[in-house]
């Protein structure tokens, strides 16, 4: 444990935004298995889901939490998953 006050401060911000990062990849994650599952089984808000799970993708490499080239593979990845469902 750390003895400096900015230290303790350090410890104390760093848990607070790990938590928070945690929650958005925990959230992103789910999204796109929302978005996943309704391409294979071709359901009808297939679309819509692929739409948030994009949006969920861009927020989470605005914050700063996916690297932009990672977004832009994920987001290319469902694209291509509702492309190919809609065939």
């Amino acid at each position: 444990m750390p003895n400096i006050k900015s230290a303790k401060k350090r410890v104390k911000v760093i848990a607070t935004k790990t938590a928070r990062n945690k929650a958005i990849k925990t959230n992103l994650k789910t999204n796109i298995k929302k978005a996943e599952i309704a391409c294979a089984n071709g359901a009808e808000d297939r679309e819509a889901a692929i739409r948030l799970a994009i949006k969920k993708v861009d927020q989470a490499a605005a914050k700063g939490i996916l690297h932009k080239n990672t977004a832009a593979r994920r987001k290319a990845a469902l694209a291509k998953k509702l492309n190919a469902a809609n065939v």
